[in-house]
């Protein structure tokens, strides 16, 4: 997998973990066309991997995670042709969102604009405590057309997220970590060693339990609560004649660690 891509770097570590690295540092590591290409198909294909438990996705160098669409390909896009390359981007988000195993984000640097929306589509994120983040799309005369200001009001709140968007504030790691856009704050140069930490222990529970876990959380919410019970009930249901779901309970009862194997 090492060789597929262009723009983005991916690693095979330990347990089925995945480091996968947006590298276009020059550009501080803003997604043109073929960078989200690249990312859409990297995300649709981890489904398709039994072995991949887990994935962390982070920025090459240490200025930017992701500075959202390359506005130097896009400062020559005829009207059609922007609405094409934004059709490609919002295939790749959903994609990075609708990806059957977790998502960490390691935000290393600067999450701006399209970064902050790639980044609100991962399962939770760690970031380095010098990391900075906004939506500032409408100080370009567009508006956030990554599920900003869906994701983000999820998750702040709806009266500080127009405060984030319709202004284009900035807003640092540490109000990030207040306001619940990352989940912790690490020193720049554990970030990834952190991160990957918490990757592993994730890789290290039955891989079906973890997938079937996080589309009952993802989708339910999406729901009302009795609703989102019967989804959790029927995911929890497809695990019951699983060999991992066998293997767990033998493991506990001879008092050693399962071996899981993803079936």
């Amino acid at each position: 997998m090492n060789g597929k891509f262009a723009t983005l770097r991916v690693e095979q570590r330990p347990a089925g973990v995945l480091l996968a690295t947006l590298d276009r540092a020059e550009v501080a590591n803003a997604f043109n066309t073929r960078a989200a290409l690249e990312l859409d198909s990297f995300f649709r294909s981890i489904g398709g991997e039994p072995q991949s438990r887990c994935v962390v996705l982070t920025g090459a160098g240490d200025r930017a995670f992701c500075a959202g669409a390359d506005l130097k390909e896009r400062n020559s896009l005829a009207e059609g042709e922007w609405r094409a390359q934004h059709e490609v981007f919002e295939r790749m988000f959903l994609a990075v969102r609708e990806c059957p195993v977790p998502v960490i984000a390691a935000v290393n640097g600067a999450a701006y604009a399209g970064g902050l929306e790639l980044m609100l589509m991962c399962d939770f994120s760690y970031a380095s405590r010098t990391a900075r983040f906004a939506l500032t799309e409408v100080s370009l005369g567009i508006m956030p057309g990554g599920g900003g200001t869906q994701t983000l009001p999820r998750v702040v709140g709806e009266r500080r997220a127009k405060e984030l968007i319709l202004a284009g504030r900035p807003f640092s790691a540490e109000e990030a970590l207040a306001w619940g856009v990352v989940n912790r704050l690490c020193e720049p140069g554990k970030l990834i060693g952190e991160t990957l930490d918490a990757a592993g222990r994730i890789a290290s529970n039955a891989p079906l339990s973890v997938r079937q876990a996080k589309r009952a959380i993802r989708d339910g919410l999406q729901t009302d609560l009795i609703s989102g019970m019967r989804l959790e009930i029927e995911a929890y249901n497809t695990l019951v004649g699983s060999e991992d779901r066998k293997e767990g309970i033998r493991a506990f009862n001879e008092k050693r660690k399962p071996k899981f194997t993803g079936r």
